[in-house]
């Protein structure tokens, strides 16, 4: 019986390595397509948006090739649209835009909450005193329970870093779209110019700006170009940034204007944002004096004294002179 489970564990292991090989194979091939089509494309003139060609689409599919991804797709809560959405639209914010990701990340989940318990019980079964009974059945429910949490959990902890990171590049980025859009520039054209400009230094808002140039350029309106940015980053800067633009440009105001005073309510935000940091900075150094330096202090202060009393009392508490 041992050696037939063992036989299993040794198929199903090698089915999820050679389809993880196969997987990370295929994405590597179309990596690398990718980059060496766009070393070999023409530089775009930064005056102007890059217009798409007949061939290809700026814009991404969301559609599924794979019959495989799309099975499961079908057989699980994926079928339903509006689970499907949220998930899309949560790995989007995690930096994860792959039409792809959802059904991965199902299988990631699914393959986390079987495996771990697997690797529990064989484990167990190679060991000279395994666990049996309510023990074993409670560290197998556990390690399901930490394969269906740990990738939610790694996905808010990514998504939420990158909201902080993206908060921390905007402004920077802001000051630039002013002086593009003040030189002559449209707003297009300055999102291509920034995004091509901050690249190195703010990559995270470099790669947004950019997707937001090529869906303009593909043909997408400027107001939803600009609310998928918004629904993408989900900051409260960069959504307000989003509000602002398209209400300018439904009342035909200046935009350079525009964005030159929010620009400025933006590096005020950031110094009241920082002198927040810095004003907490007394409060959270409480709680490590306290409980580590005043302990301390007040031993140092009352130990002698504790002393002396023990040597003069103790004798005399015992009928001692």
């Amino acid at each position: 019986m041992t050696s037939t489970f063992m036989i299993l564990v040794e198929i199903a292991t090698f089915a999820l390595v050679a389809f993880g090989a196969s997987y990370a194979m295929r994405l590597l091939d179309e990596y690398l397509t990718l980059r060496r089509r766009l070393k070999n494309a023409p530089a775009a003139d930064a005056t102007s948006p890059v217009r798409p060609t007949s061939n290809s689409s700026l814009l991404k599919s969301e559609t599924i090739s794979n019959p495989f991804l799309n099975w499961v797709q079908s057989a699980s809560s994926l079928n339903n649209v509006d689970d499907r959405s949220k998930l899309r639209r949560t790995l989007s914010q995690a930096g994860f835009d792959d039409p792809t990701a959802p059904v991965a990340y199902v299988i990631l989940r699914f393959t986390l909450a079987i495996g771990l318990p697997l690797l529990v019980i064989v484990s167990q079964t190679l060991t000279p005193h395994p666990l049996t009974g309510f023990g074993l059945i409670m560290v197998t429910l556990m390690f399901c329970a930490v394969g269906l949490l740990a990738p939610n959990y790694f996905v808010e902890g990514r998504a939420k870093a990158r909201r902080a990171q993206l908060e921390n590049e905007f402004p920077d980025a802001l000051d630039l779209m002013v002086v593009c859009v003040e030189a002559g520039l449209g707003i297009e054209s300055a999102f291509v110019r920034v995004g091509e400009e901050v690249r190195v230094s703010h990559p995270r808002i470099s790669e947004e700006f950019g997707r937001l140039a090529q869906e303009l350029s593909a043909g997408r309106s400027r107001a939803d170009a600009l609310r998928a940015l918004a629904e993408r980053t989900n900051v409260d800067t960069i959504k307000s940034f989003v509000a602002l633009l398209i209400q300018t440009d439904s009342l035909g105001a200046g935009i350079g204007q525009t964005l030159r005073t929010y620009s400025v309510e933006m590096r005020e935000h950031r110094f009241l944002k920082a002198e927040e940091k810095a004003m907490r900075i007394p409060v959270l150094m409480t709680v490590p004096l306290v409980a580590c330096i005043l302990p301390v202090i007040i031993i140092a202060l009352l130990l002698p004294a504790a002393l002396d009393v023990m040597r003069v009392l103790g004798p005399a508490l015992k009928g001692g002179h």
